[in-house]
């Protein structure tokens, strides 16, 4: 039985994680509509043999954010790449490293899903992977028609069933069922098609599929819920789950209550992949990183700082005095992600941070870890959250894109190989070989 190592992914945010990373001056000013720049970053995750990159994604300008403080950070989704369209193109690009993009259960369909991503599996030769996400912000729900967001319970509903469909539809061809045998005339054996006709609370789907079966079976489930209804989700159905997790110790208890749902669902633990986010600042010294993080904290301007804050919390802290306590904050609505609204209230009242303090933290991480530092000190957290069982992998996250990766695979990744944390070679030429994943019957 091979050793088990360590899984990577890059969440990708073009500029980087933290808000003022596109101010520095080396960063490219157009990186979120630059193809260019998304495909070298690409060829740079596979020189270095990630496993993956994760496209977030949000089909509004997120967060009811005021138009002045929106316009002065690049870090929220005012424009971006639709996250297919920019993995199909990535996919000409790289030959190994997985593709994995965001498609909402709440506003998307069932059938519509099930053909993109399908599709785009077939397209890279298996290295696909679909975030199933239940939208909760305002502005994607105006944009599809909805005056006001489903609740949380209702999404969550929504999605079961919505998962449930997608994989139905995606086993609607077995292996080898095209022929395309010109001699007898069969292009495809018609017992190996199957027709879903599902018939549900929230969607009927009569099916098949108009896509093959693609190399890896089907493409990868992930989900990044941390709430009750989405580790439910999540030990139900995901494969690889993202999470925030910033305490080792909650990290553990995380992956232990998923691992242990999962198994009540007939789930081996080994079916899923728990990859934390991983706020990174490396360099060849504790002190460069830190002289790093020193120059992106000047940067953030107050307003986006608090905006920013605000948008987790649900809860609006702009006009409260920055060098004082976080103010009580209602219970979470719908209409933000309760998790995180809950980690960063605890983080405020845990650690007694000012409102300045806690919307650095939300700057740099989001509420991940966060890790600063030289390559050793970086390896040697990962390597005891990994052995720990506070995570399988990481979803990297650089403070800043532009010579954040490049960072991390120069100085990090030999140290994880030196190690023998983390492969030197790809197991095969699909996610699910590299992640060491069952390939679905």
């Amino acid at each position: 039985m091979s050793k088990r190592q360590i899984k990577l992914g890059l969440f990708l945010l073009p500029t980087g994680q933290h808000v003022a990373a596109w101010r520095l001056p080396e960063t490219v000013a157009d990186m979120h509509m630059n193809a260019a720049y998304y495909a070298e970053l690409a060829r740079e995750l596979e020189a270095a043999k990630f496993d993956l990159l994760f496209l977030a994604d949000g089909d509004g300008i997120h967060g009811g954010w005021p138009l002045e403080a929106l316009s002065h950070t690049a870090n929220r989704v005012v424009a971006q790449f639709e996250p297919l369209t920019l993995l199909s193109a990535l996919s000409q690009h790289t030959s190994h490293v997985g593709l994995v993009a965001t498609a909402s259960t709440t506003y998307y369909d069932p059938y519509r899903v099930a053909r993109l991503f399908g599709s785009l599996d077939v397209l890279n030769g298996g290295r696909s992977g679909w975030n199933v996400v239940t939208t909760a912000n305002t502005d994607s729900s105006e944009n599809f028609g909805y005056t006001e967001t489903p609740s949380a319970e209702e999404r969550y509903d929504r999605a079961e069933e919505f998962v449930e469909v997608v994989t139905g539809l995606w086993r609607s061809w077995d292996e080898g069922a095209f022929l395309r045998n010109k001699a007898t005339g069969e292009f495809f054996d018609p017992s190996k098609l199957h027709r879903l006709d599902h018939h549900g609370k929230h969607f009927t789907v009569k099916g098949p599929l108009n896509v093959p079966r693609s190399p890896q079976g089907h493409p990868v489930i992930v989900q990044a819920g941390s709430s009750g209804p989405g580790k439910a989700l999540a030990a139900r159905t995901a494969e690889i789950v993202f999470t925030a997790q910033p305490d080792k110790k909650k990290a553990q208890d995380f992956y232990s209550e998923i691992k242990t749902l999962a198994e009540t669902h007939g789930r081996s633990p080994d079916d899923l992949k728990i990859m934390p986010g991983m706020g990174v600042t490396v360099a060849e010294t504790e002190e460069e990183a830190k002289a790093k993080v020193a120059e992106l904290e000047a940067l953030i301007d107050p307003v986006v700082g608090l905006t920013h804050l605000s948008s987790f919390l649900g809860y609006d802290v702009t006009g409260y005095p920055v060098d004082g306590p976080l103010p009580e904050i209602p219970e979470a609505s719908a209409k933000i992600i309760q998790s995180r609204q809950k980690l960063f209230i605890d983080m405020a009242r845990d650690e007694n941070l000012t409102l300045r303090e806690t919307y650095i933290r939300a700057s740099v991480s989001k509420g991940h870890l966060n890790v600063v530092g030289s390559p050793t000190q970086v390896a040697d957290l990962m390597e005891e959250w990994f052995a720990d069982k506070a995570a399988d992998g990481f979803n990297v996250m650089p403070s800043a894109m532009t010579g954040g990766i490049a960072n991390f695979a120069r100085l990090v990744v030999p140290e994880l190989q030196r190690r023998g944390l983390f492969r030197e070679e790809y197991e095969g030429t699909t996610l699910r070989e590299n992640l060491g994943l069952k390939c679905p019957e």
